[in-house]
């Protein structure tokens, strides 16, 4: 049995087994990564060989590290990442090309329209009713989206909001506030189901949902890196943030916002952030504008979103999807209804 896994920002780990009676046996661990002193290879082996196949990645972990001499180094990998290759050797942890994903754009829509498409593409993909899909937003006029955790008081001026013709709507995963307007930012969603990531901590997903568009990135020459736990950042300051779903059916909902130029001193009227939280964001200044994205690529915004289309789909496989009559119903019957409503969004005042 054969299993690879890819560490973000790190090795390649490759792993070769055996089973027998229900137990690893004959493991082989190779890969680029560097291990001091060499000898340390067969500690990783021995410590898994006679591990049953039922074990958690966590469990493989905890028993490589009980193994491990106490001068070991491992660079480029971890005792997870020599886990979630065995489990991927053993078929129980699946890669991306495993999928057929869809990738789908649609036009302009509101922000509700876009909250509630979360919600039921999610909801679709763990129930087995559509393929793993990548969607990317598009947004009709400018919103507030706030955390599903957040207090709506200490986040939003309201006030400054309606003034300013801002939307303001609350989401289904935890996090910060953001501001949008269009063409200012760019967004995205990952529908996937939780298989892809099993095994893996919160944190764990949160670098291997995001390692695919790294790439991009980096071929933009943007020299971009993950920060723990969920921020898309670079020498030049954060570029964007992430915030992750669980459903019931066992999808994972995991959507991303990227600053392409936003209006820094609108963003700063209508969110009741100071200037240190400002600054963590890319500006030190009210009347500059937070354009990470424009500003190091001196690109349009529609030709990364073409970047990074190109690059998830080279990497991952993909083609061309939709959205579906019925699911469009769907959603707009969410939209108007939960994310549209005072009660949700009040739901923490």
């Amino acid at each position: 049995m054969h299993g690879e896994y890819k560490v973000h920002g790190g090795k390649l780990v490759v792993v070769d087994l055996e089973v027998e009676a229900g137990c690893l046996r004959d493991v082989s661990v190779a890969g680029d990564f560097f291990l001091e002193p060499p000898e340390a290879l067969a500690d990783i082996r021995q410590s898994l060989n006679g591990l049953p196949v039922s074990a958690s990645a966590e469990d493989m972990a905890a028993a490589i590290r009980r193994g491990l001499r106490p001068d070991a180094a491992l660079i480029g990998f971890s005792p997870e990442a020599v886990a979630i290759a065995v489990r991927r050797a053993l078929g129980v942890e699946r890669s991306w090309r495993d999928y057929e994903w869809q990738l789908v754009e649609a036009g302009p829509m509101s922000p509700a329209m876009h909250l509630a498409l979360d919600d039921v593409l999610g909801q679709a993909v763990g129930a087995g009713q559509r393929a793993p899909t990548l969607r990317f937003w598009e947004w009709s006029h400018p919103a507030i989206i706030i955390g599903c955790f957040q207090s709506l008081k200490n986040e939003v001026d309201r006030d400054a909001a309606r003034r300013l013709g801002v939307d303001v709507v609350r989401r289904i995963t935890g996090g910060g506030a953001m501001f949008v307007e269009p063409g200012s930012t760019i967004t995205y969603s990952l529908y996937a189901p939780g298989e892809l990531v099993r095994g893996m901590s919160f944190a764990e997903s949160y670098a291997f949902l995001d390692d695919w568009v790294l790439k991009a990135l980096n071929e933009l020459g943007i020299a971009a890196f993950y920060k723990p736990l969920n921020d898309i950042t670079s020498p030049q300051g954060k570029i964007g943030g992430a915030a992750q779903k669980r459903f019931a059916n066992g999808a994972v909902l995991h959507h991303v916002t990227m600053a392409y130029d936003m209006d820094a001193g609108k963003m700063l009227q209508v969110l009741r952030i100071g200037r240190e939280k400002l600054s963590d964001k890319g500006t030190a200044s009210a009347a500059k504008r937070v354009d990470p994205l424009r500003s190091q690529t001196g690109l349009a915004r529609e030709q990364i979103i073409a970047r990074m289309k190109a690059t998830f789909a080279a990497l991952n496989g993909g083609t061309p999807g939709q959205i579906t009559p019925e699911e469009f119903a769907a959603a707009e019957s969410l939209a108007q209804g939960k994310f549209s409503s005072e009660a949700w969004l009040n739901h923490l005042p």
